[in-house]
């Protein structure tokens, strides 16, 4: 068994400065892309597509929207052709429900689709709304509004129902087209079309 020791010798324990100075910014390098990494967005995001502009069909992604953005969500909602009656103001609280080839609706189609059905089952929704105290669509909308989330109004469709911008509730982008959406979809953790 060998009791030998190497000992460094000075030249060996005195480490290059050129080495030394490579080595600290390499490192200094490191840090700074850790703390980038560090510094992303741990945001989820979210993209609903709102296409239906119902009274049942306004209230699911309105619901969705306000909800993931009190959870910090970034929450984009592309309202395209019905759905735009949805952020329409004078149109919001007029939204009807209809009566035929809805599965869960109380009747038969062949009684919703008598006259006057649509209008009795949309009264029938609206005096359940009130009597629960659920909140309106445009006081959803407010809500969504004030949290942040990013409601979209589809300038194809604005152009194709002849609406003007100033049809709708303060606060609702316009102008966004389908690759702007698109875009948003891209990055988002969900995406969900209604």
């Amino acid at each position: 068994m060998s009791t030998d020791s190497s000992t460094p010798t000075d030249e060996e324990a005195t480490p290059d400065p050129a080495e030394v100075a490579a080595l600290r910014e390499r490192v200094d390098e490191l840090e700074q892309s850790l703390a980038e990494l560090d510094d992303g967005d741990d945001q989820k995001q979210m993209t609903i597509i709102a296409t239906k502009g119902t009274l049942d069909m306004a209230y699911p992604p309105l619901i969705l929207a306000s909800t993931a953005a009190a959870f910090g969500w970034d929450v984009v909602v592309f309202h395209t052709f019905w759905g735009l009656e949805i952020l329409h103001e004078d149109n919001a609280e007029e939204l009807k429900l209809s009566a035929v080839g809805n599965p869960n609706m109380p009747m038969p189609n062949a009684i919703a689709a008598l006259p006057g059905m649509d209008a009795l089952a949309t009264r029938m929704m609206r005096n359940k709304i009130d009597d629960n105290g659920t909140a309106t669509i445009g006081e959803l909308i407010e809500l969504s509004l004030d949290q942040g989330v990013d409601l979209q109004a589809c300038q194809m469709t604005i152009e194709l129902m002849d609406y003007d911008e100033d049809d709708f509730f303060d606060g609702v982008t316009t102008g966004v087209g389908a690759a702007t959406a698109l875009n948003h979809m891209a990055d988002a953790d969900v995406q969900l079309l209604i």
